[in-house]
C-alpha cells in the first residue's frame, strides 16, 4: 500500500485529484492528441467522465496504487496514475499531460519525482510502457532516466483501429537515472535543406511514394532480401520516429524543394555509439535522377550528423556493379576503404562484391 502523499519539483505540484480538476481533466480527455493514444479515454470525453473517473482516482489508492493530478503554478496541467505493486514489487506508470502544459518538460519532471518517490517507498522497479508512435512519450521516457528493455510486436490497438507496437521502459532503483543526451537528436526545425533539396523525417504518407520507388527495376536491382510489402513499408514509416528516438536509425524522406514532391530516401543505419559509426543508405525515384539530388542529400545528412552527433565515421556499402552510387559518394567526399569479396547474393544464385566507402569527421 502506498501511502498519500503530496510531492513538490520546481513550479510542479502532484496530489491528489480534486473537485477543482473537473474542467481541466475533461479539456485534457477530449484532446485529439490525448485521444490517440489513450483508446481508454471515452470519446467523446465529457465532463460526466471526469467526474467517474475522481472515483476511480480515489480507489485506486484504496487498492494500493496511486493517483496525482499534476498542478503547474496552482492550475492543472495533467495527470498521473501508479498500478498497485505486483507479486515481485514492481509498478507501472501512466500520464497525461494538459495541451497547455505540453513541450515545457512536465511530464518528465513528474515522472522522474514519482519514480524517485516510489524508491523512498521501497519500490525497487518502475515501468513505462509506451505507444512505439508516440514520439514525445518515448523522449520522456529517456529524459526521466529510463531504459528500453524491449518492444511489444502489435500490443497496442491505436484510435483508429491499427495495431501498433508497445516499447517496455523500465527503471530499477539502483539505477543512476541519469539523462543521456540524444544520440541522434532531431532536426531543429523539422527539416534539412540545402534550396534544391529537402530532407524530412518519413512519414505514413510517404507509403505508396516509397513501396513504388522500391519496386522500380533500378532500385530493385540493388536491394536485399524479398520486395516489401506495401503494408511492411507503412509500417516502416510509423516506426521512423522511435527508431530516431532511441537512437537505431535515421529515416527521411528526400523532397523536391520547389514542389514538395517526394523523390526518394535516405537514412542513417548501423548506429554503433562504441565506435561513433554509422551507414548512410539511399534510393531515388527514376524520374528524379540526373539532377544531383542523391549527391546533395548525402552532403546535407552527413555534414549535419558531423555537426550534430559525437559520429566519427561514416560508411557505405555498395554493389561493385552499382556505378551511379560510386559516382555519388565520390562526389560527397567518401573513399573508397576496402571490398568484402562475393558478399551480395543475387536472384540467380551470383554473388556480388560490396565495395565499401567511408568518410571521416576530420574531411
Amino acid at each position: 500500500m502506498l501511502p498519500r502523499a503530496v510531492l513538490s519539483t520546481g513550479s510542479l505540484v502532484l496530489r491528489a485529484p480534486a473537485e477543482s480538476d473537473v474542467e481541466g481533466m475533461t479539456a485534457t480527455g477530449a484532446d485529439p492528441v490525448a485521444a490517440r493514444f489513450l483508446t481508454s479515454l471515452p470519446s467523446p470525453y465529457t465532463e460526466r467522465d471526469a467526474r467517474e473517473h475522481l472515483a476511480v482516482a480515489a480507489r485506486r489508492w484504496e487498492e494500493g496504487g496511486a493517483e496525482f493530478t499534476i498542478a503547474q503554478n496552482g492550475a492543472y496541467a495533467g495527470g498521473l496514475r501508479v498500478s498497485a505493486p505486483d507479486p515481485w514489487g514492481a509498478v507501472e506508470i501512466g500520464y497525461l499531460v494538459a495541451p497547455w502544459a505540453r513541450g515545457k518538460g512536465v511530464a518528465t519532471a513528474a515522472v522522474r519525482a514519482v519514480t524517485e518517490w516510489l524508491f523512498d517507498q521501497g519500490v525497487h522497479r518502475v515501468e513505462l510502457r509506451v505507444a512505439a508512435e508516440n514520439v514525445a512519450s518515448l523522449r520522456v521516457a529517456l529524459k526521466a532516466g529510463f531504459r528500453e528493455e524491449g518492444r511489444r510486436r502489435d500490443a497496442r490497438e491505436t484510435r483508429d483501429g491499427r495495431l501498433t507496437d508497445d516499447v517496455l521502459f523500465g527503471r530499477l532503483a539502483l539505477d543512476a537515472g541519469e539523462e543521456a543526451p540524444p544520440y541522434l537528436p532531431l532536426l531543429e526545425g523539422g527539416e534539412l535543406t540545402d534550396g534544391v533539396v529537402r530532407l524530412v523525417p518519413i512519414e505514413p504518407g510517404d507509403t505508396e511514394d516509397f513501396h513504388r520507388m522500391m519496386a522500380q527495376p533500378s532500385v530493385a536491382a540493388y536491394a536485399m532480401g524479398p520486395a516489401a510489402t506495401l503494408e511492411e513499408i507503412e509500417r516502416r514509416c510509423r516506426n521512423t520516429g522511435y527508431w530516431w528516438v532511441t537512437a537505431q536509425r535515421a529515416e527521411l524522406a528526400i523532397r523536391d524543394a520547389e514542389s514538395g514532391a517526394f523523390a526518394g530516401h535516405v537514412q542513417l543505419a548501423h548506429v554503433v555509439p562504441v565506435l561513433g559509426q554509422a551507414m548512410v543508405g539511399y534510393s531515388l525515384l527514376e524520374e528524379f535522377r540526373g539532377r544531383g539530388f542523391m549527391t546533395r542529400t548525402v552532403r546535407l545528412l552527413v555534414d549535419w550528423a558531423f555537426a550534430n552527433t559525437p559520429l566519427h565515421r561514416i560508411t557505405a556499402g555498395t554493389n561493385e556493379r552499382n556505378r551511379a552510387s560510386h559516382a555519388v559518394l565520390e562526389r560527397a567526399g567518401f573513399t573508397r576503404e576496402c571490398v568484402h569479396r562475393e558478399l551480395f547474393p543475387a536472384a540467380d544464385g551470383t554473388r556480388a562484391d560490396d565495395v565499401q566507402w567511408v568518410r571521416l569527421r576530420s574531411r
